[in-house]
C-alpha cells in the first residue's frame, strides 16, 4: 500500500512538471512552420543564422490601422541622425529614413478583436502566427487568382506587432515561437508603449482615471489593465489610478468598410449587421440616450425604420457614429462608476482608431458640454484638459534604440517598403465568401484552429483589394506613408492608386 501512494504521488508530479512546462502556444501550426517541409507554412530558418542589418523592418496588424503605427515610425525624428543621440525637435530628417519595411494587413480575416468573443482565441493565434510566418518567409501571391506563389520577398530583421488584440493575446505566443525557431529577431508590440504614455501624463502624486478604447478582444484580455499596474509597480507609485475599458465592437471593422459593420449603399436596416442597435441585448443602443448620443441622422449614417422621432431597428452606418456611441458609453461607466476620480487620458488602443483623433475629441468635448435641465451630465468626470493617447509614437522610439543600441541600422531607402494585404484564397474549396468577396461572418468566426490550410493569399496592395472610402482615408491622414505604398502599387501593378489619375503605364 506504502508504495502504490508512492506510485500515485510521482505520476501527480509528474502530470503537474508535464502541464507546466507545456508550451503556450500549443498550436499546430507552430510545428508545421518549424517541421513541415511539405506544407506551404514551413521555413527553414538555417538562413536566420546570423541577421542581416540589411533587411526589412517587419509591421504587421488585422487591417489598414496598423498603418497609423507604420506611419508614426517612418515620420519618427528625435535623433540626430549624424550622431543618433536623442534630439527633442530632430534634425528635419526622418530616424528611420534610411530603412524599409514591409508591411501586412490580415484584412481577409479582421476584426481580431472578435474572436475571444465567440471563443474562437486559438484560431485568432494561429492567424498571428500565420502573419508572422508570412514576414519570417519569401513567399507571397502576385493576384488572388494566382495558383502559383512568388518566392523573392526579403526576410526581416525585427518584427512590430501594429495590432493591439494581436500584442494582447499572441506576443508571448510569438516570442515563444522564435525561440523555438532558434532565431534572434525583436519583438515590439504596441500595449507597452501606450501605458508608459499614459502614466506620463500624471504626476507621481495625483490620482487620476485612465480609459481605453480597444477591440472587444483587447479589452476582454486585460492587456492594457495588467500592464498599467505592472509598470505602476515597476516604478514604485502609489497613485489611485482607475481603469476603464470600453470595448468598440465594429468600429475598426467600420473603419476599414467590413459589411458586417457598414454598408455606405444601404438605406434601411440590414439582415446581416452585426453591430449596436435597439434589437441587440448585447450591444444596444439605449433609446433613452439617443440625445446623448448625438448621433448624426443625416444621408443613411443611421439605419432604421419608422421615422425619426420614433425610430425602430437602429443601426449604426459611419464610422461617426460608431465613435459617437461608444465615447458616450465610456463616459456612462464613468457616471455609474463610485470612483472619484477624473478622467485624464484616453488610450486610442486600437490602431484603427488614430484615424480619427480629432473625431474622438470633439464627441468628448460636446459631452463635456451636454445639459440636461440646465445640468451638466459628463462635466464633473473629466479633467479639465483630457490627453489622446497613440500609442504609435512610442512604439516607433523603442523600435529605433533597439535597432540603434544592435548596430543594425542600413543604408536603404523608405521607398523601397513593400505593403501586403491578405484576401480570401479563392483556389480552397472549402472557404466560403458573400457576395462582396470577403468571408461570410459565420465562416470566418466558425473555422476552427489547427486544421491548417491557405485560408487567405498575401498579395500586394492594389485598387483591386483595397476600399475606395479606405484609400481617400489613407491619402487624407497619412500622406508620406500613402506616397509609399502608392509607388508601390504603381511599382507592381504599374496602375496608379489614385483613381483620377487611374492610367496603364506602358514598358
Amino acid at each position: 500500500m506504502k508504495y502504490k501512494y508512492q506510485l500515485i504521488f510521482i505520476s501527480v508530479v509528474f502530470i503537474l512538471f508535464t502541464s507546466c512546462s507545456k508550451k503556450d502556444y500549443d498550436l499546430k501550426i507552430v510545428d508545421t512552420i518549424l517541421n513541415d517541409k511539405s506544407n506551404y507554412f514551413y521555413i527553414d530558418f538555417a538562413e536566420y543564422k546570423n541577421i542581416d542589418a540589411d533587411l526589412p523592418i517587419g509591421i504587421f496588424d488585422s487591417g489598414t490601422g496598423g498603418l497609423t503605427v507604420f506611419d508614426a515610425i517612418v515620420n519618427y525624428d528625435q535623433h540626430n541622425n549624424s550622431t543618433n543621440e536623442f534630439s527633442f525637435f530632430g534634425d528635419s530628417t526622418r530616424d528611420f529614413s534610411k530603412e524599409h519595411f514591409i508591411y501586412l494587413a490580415d484584412q481577409a480575416n479582421m476584426p481580431y478583436g472578435n474572436y475571444e468573443s465567440v471563443n474562437k482565441t486559438k484560431l485568432l493565434k494561429e492567424h498571428i502566427l500565420k502573419d508572422v510566418q508570412f514576414l519570417l518567409d519569401k513567399k507571397y501571391y502576385k493576384t488572388a487568382e494566382d495558383l502559383d506563389y512568388q518566392k523573392d520577398k526579403s526576410r526581416i530583421k525585427a518584427l512590430v506587432i501594429a495590432c493591439n488584440t494581436a500584442t494582447a493575446f499572441g506576443i508571448r505566443d510569438i516570442e515563444n515561437f522564435i525561440k523555438e525557431a532558434g532565431i534572434d529577431i525583436k519583438v515590439i508590440g504596441v500595449i507597452g508603449a501606450g501605458v508608459k504614455a499614459a502614466l506620463e501624463t500624471i504626476n507621481e502624486d495625483d490620482d487620476a482615471a485612465i480609459a481605453i478604447l480597444a477591440t472587444a478582444g483587447t479589452v476582454a484580455s486585460n492587456g492594457y489593465p495588467n500592464e498599467i499596474k505592472r509598470q505602476l509597480k515597476m516604478k514604485n507609485l502609489k497613485n489611485n489610478i482607475a481603469i476603464y475599458q470600453q470595448a468598440g465592437i465594429g468600429l475598426a471593422g467600420a473603419i476599414d468598410g467590413v459589411i458586417d459593420y457598414i454598408d455606405n449603399n444601404a438605406s434601411s436596416p440590414r439582415l446581416e449587421y452585426k453591430g449596436p442597435s435597439d434589437k441587440n441585448d448585447k450591444l444596444k443602443i439605449d433609446v433613452n440616450l439617443l440625445e446623448r448620443y448625438n448621433f448624426d441622422w443625416t444621408e443613411n449614417k443611421m439605419l432604421y425604420n419608422g421615422n425619426i422621432n420614433s425610430p425602430q431597428g437602429i443601426q449604426i452606418n459611419s464610422v461617426e457614429n460608431y465613435i459617437s456611441y461608444y465615447v458616450t458609453s465610456l463616459m456612462e461607466q464613468l457616471i455609474i462608476s463610485e470612483e472619484k476620480t477624473k478622467l485624464k487620458s484616453i488610450i486610442l488602443g486600437c490602431t484603427h482608431y488614430p484615424f480619427y483623433t480629432e473625431i474622438f475629441k470633439s464627441k468628448i468635448d460636446w459631452l463635456r458640454n451636454y445639459k440636461e435641465n440646465e445640468n451638466f451630465i459628463y462635466k464633473d468626470f473629466m479633467e479639465d484638459e483630457i490627453t489622446f493617447i497613440d500609442p504609435a509614437v512610442y512604439t516607433a522610439k523603442e523600435l529605433y534604440n533597439y535597432l540603434n543600441a544592435n548596430k543594425l541600422f542600413t543604408n536603404s531607402s523608405l521607398d523601397k517598403s513593400e505593403f501586403y494585404i491578405s484576401v480570401p484564397n479563392i483556389s480552397n474549396k472549402n472557404v466560403d465568401i458573400d457576395k462582396s468577396g470577403n468571408f461570410t461572418y459565420d465562416y470566418k468566426y466558425g473555422r476552427d484552429a489547427d486544421i491548417i490550410q491557405q485560408y487567405v493569399k498575401r498579395v500586394p496592395f492594389s485598387r483591386m483589394n483595397i476600399p475606395e472610402e479606405t484609400i481617400s482615408r489613407l491619402s487624407e491622414t497619412i500622406p508620406y506613408t500613402f506616397e509609399l505604398i502608392s509607388n508601390f502599387n504603381m511599382n507592381n501593378n504599374k496602375t496608379s492608386f489614385l483613381k483620377d489619375e487611374e492610367k496603364i503605364v506602358t514598358e
